[in-house]
């Protein structure tokens, strides 16, 4: 997986801070994820080729997180786009967009589909051979939804040497690599667990929007490999977090802790604060492996 941070900080979009925006590769897919306002633009300055696009997943209606859709999706229509597009986003999305779409009497020649997402569990939203997109639903003023994206398991790996000293023809192998027993030169059925090992643990990610702290995220996020998580504010005012529905970089790192993430990513930073460095202070006492998400850092695990 690879991951693009195009914007990390909360509330209005600055000449040097915006809003949230990030781009997964992963499972052959180009994913965004969350459009604050700008989003294409800054696209378009970390080279980007966004028409690869196919899967928009909006975390909540709030404007940090959803105004650059609008701009994308006629950019899209501008630029002569055919294949489709998939949004999934709380419900609204869709009449948040077709209106624009209706009153500017510019609707799009490519077919454009919304998911509306309306579960307090986590569900499926979407799965293909290569990835499974789950939903996190988190606790916010509004509806919202965090994203888990666990990349499907690689075939396993062949021992040919195991395999010849059971006398297995090689037109079996490939059925081992797939998971199934197969007949050695005698016709008895010899285990793949005999003749191969286990592929290794697919990439995970999870996404974590605005949200407060909200012990059930751990269950849900077990053991993934890397999880971004928002952190609005810094301990001095962190009587704030539960009135806005919002984060310290201490719930995030409790999360991080409670559910064994292998790295901390934190974000969307309030812009009161001229030193994120004391959000990294703050988290790492209590989880050790956190860093902080900047506009056009790239992660690859």
């Amino acid at each position: 997986m690879k991951l693009h941070i195009i914007g990390c900080h909360a509330a209005t979009p600055r000449h040097l801070t915006h809003p949230s925006a990030q781009v997964l590769e992963a499972g052959g897919h180009m994913i965004l994820i969350d459009c604050g306002e700008g989003t294409q633009m800054e696209l378009r300055r970390y080279r980007i080729k966004f028409s690869r696009i196919s899967h928009i997943f909006i975390s909540h209606l709030h404007g940090d997180h959803f105004f650059g859709l609008p701009g994308l999706v006629s950019t899209f229509r501008l630029l002569g786009r055919e294949k489709p597009l998939h949004i999934y986003g709380p419900k609204g999305i869709k009449e948040a967009i077709t209106l624009l779409l209706k009153l500017g009497d510019s609707w799009t020649q490519y077919p454009l589909h919304f998911h509306e997402l309306a579960s307090d569990a986590p569900e499926c939203i979407f799965e293909d051979s290569s990835l499974k997109v789950t939903t996190l639903p988190l606790l916010h003023r509004v509806y919202t939804n965090g994203f888990l994206f666990q990349a499907t398991p690689g075939p396993r790996t062949l021992d040919p040497v195991k395999a010849r000293e059971y006398g297995i023809d090689r037109a079996y192998f490939q059925k081992i690599k797939q998971g199934e027993d197969v007949p050695d030169a005698d016709g008895n059925l010899v285990s793949h667990t005999l003749v191969s090992h286990p592929p290794p643990p697919p990439p995970s990610y999870a996404y974590c929007s605005d949200t407060a702290y909200k012990p059930e995220l751990a269950r849900w996020i077990q053991g993934v490999d890397l999880l971004y998580h928002e952190a609005t504010f810094q301990e001095r005012e962190a009587s704030l977090a539960p009135k806005t529905g919002h984060s310290t970089a201490r719930d995030a790192a409790r999360i991080a802790r409670e559910a064994g993430v292998g790295r901390l990513l934190l974000g969307h930073f309030s812009t009161r604060y001229k030193d994120q460095q004391g959000f990294l202070r703050e988290a790492s006492e209590i989880f050790p492996e956190v860093e902080l998400a900047a506009d056009g850092k790239v992660l690859q695990w």
